[in-house]
């Protein structure tokens, strides 16, 4: 099957998914897609089992399409600097130090947290792996998904600070913790040999670098806004500033998903207040929705199909599914630990913690990683195991948000 034939078929699917749901289901967009992918995906493996061959080429076409180039390589860029320009900055100074210690200190409890339960949790299992690739699982475990998280919003009415929380974490959370994957998986290649000073090198080099480039990018698109009053061009510039940022961020090994965060609330901050003019706000506004809508609905439906890649592997999504409880536990005690040294609770609102671990999504970003992952680092037993945590995640907590809320808001 031929690129353009099976970007048609997505976006096919895609738009029948979409139209399902706005007509019949009324649920938040990207968990119904990601379901239906589910199903399309279970009927292709039934399809498979009366036509010799389909499901075969149908997997073949899914790994060939690479989703991991297709998430972490080019569509991430657009869906952090679309959700990003929504997020004001004033909002985000109110409660910045809770979110600078859940999106650096959080994401490492996290990590060293998950990635010893899994560890302990393959053991009690009979199949037991060593502590590093478990670290790895923990990394691409334990930042929540912007994507999933920013779409969820749209549909729930939370207190202001806890909305803030939420949408800013999981945007930072998510370039930290890809940075510590990173930093874990260059520490696991075979043959390399790190030193603590490497290490912690590496880490300053990606994120620190990541989000000295954002800062760069949006001030010169800041530049060239502003001296221009034609929406069209600006939407461009603006097209231009994600794609040539992102691949040069590629190119000085920076992280290009915190240069994206960082680019899109400069622009859809100080641009937005006094560079555009209120058609080309308009404008813009109304094209990063609708590309996000677009690009985010595609995503979650490849995420679905990606169960023929995948494959049922019954011990192994079980495996997944008490990681999914066990992530989630952790999440809680990773939020509870900086809430408590640093004295947060107090610019907090009431019953933020359970909120905030409630309505931590995972989603494609994580599966990305695990597709990801090198045969000598086990993809065998993380990816069945990441979907499971998706899949958990996106179900029992995306779909019981609300009426978390409302249990809440009565106790």
């Amino acid at each position: 099957m031929s690129l353009f034939s099976f970007l048609a078929a997505l976006l096919t699917l895609a738009g029948l998914f979409s139209y399902l749901n706005a007509r019949f289901l009324r649920q938040p967009a990207g968990i119904m897609f990601l379901l239906l992918g589910v199903v399309a995906a279970v009927g292709v493996l039934a399809v498979g089992q009366v036509v010799p061959g389909f499901a075969a080429q149908v997997k073949t076409t899914l790994v060939q399409f690479d989703f991991t180039e297709f998430l972490m390589g080019s569509v991430l860029s657009f869906l952090l600097f679309a959700g990003s320009l929504h997020v004001r900055v004033e909002a985000l100074k109110a409660v910045w130090r809770s979110i600078a210690a859940y999106s650096t200190l959080g994401v490492l409890l996290a990590t060293g947290l998950v990635g010893l339960g899994t560890y302990e949790l393959l053991q009690l299992a009979g199949a037991p792996l060593p502590l590093l690739p478990c670290l790895l699982f923990g990394a691409l475990i334990a930042p929540t998904d912007p994507i999933a998280v920013l779409g969820i919003l749209k549909t729930t009415d939370l207190d202001p600070k806890i909305e803030t929380n939420l949408a800013g974490e999981s945007l930072f959370n998510d370039g930290f913790g890809v940075v510590v994957f990173v930093t874990l998986l260059e520490i696991a290649t075979p043959g390399s040999a790190p030193t603590a000073g490497s290490v912690g090198l590496l880490l300053l080099q990606e994120a620190g670098g990541g989000l000295l480039a954002g800062a760069a990018l949006g001030y010169l698109g800041y530049q060239l806004i502003k001296t221009i009053d034609h929406f069209q061009t600006e939407v461009i510039l603006t097209l231009a500033l994600v794609m040539g940022g992102y691949a040069l961020c590629h190119h000085l090994h920076v992280s290009g998903p915190l240069a994206m965060v960082v680019a899109g609330l400069i622009i859809g901050n100080v641009s937005r207040s006094e560079a555009v003019s209120d058609t080309t706000r308009d404008y813009l506004e109304k094209f990063w929705e609708a590309l996000d809508e677009v690009l985010n609905a595609v995503l979650f439906v490849l995420m679905g199909l990606e169960l023929v890649v995948v494959g049922f592997s019954p011990f192994y999504l079980g495996l997944g599914l008490a990681a999914a409880v066990l992530a989630l536990l952790v999440r809680y005690v990773a939020l509870a630990v900086p809430t408590r040294l640093l004295g947060l609770s107090k610019q907090l609102p009431a019953r933020t913690l359970a909120i905030l671990s409630w309505g931590g999504l995972r989603g494609g970003i994580s599966l990305a990683l695990a597709l990801g992952l090198p045969p000598a680092l086990h993809p065998e037993v993380f990816v069945p195991m990441t979907f499971a945590v998706v899949l958990f995640s996106a179900v029992v907590q995306g779909l019981t948000l609300k009426r978390l809320l409302s249990w809440l808001n009565r106790a």
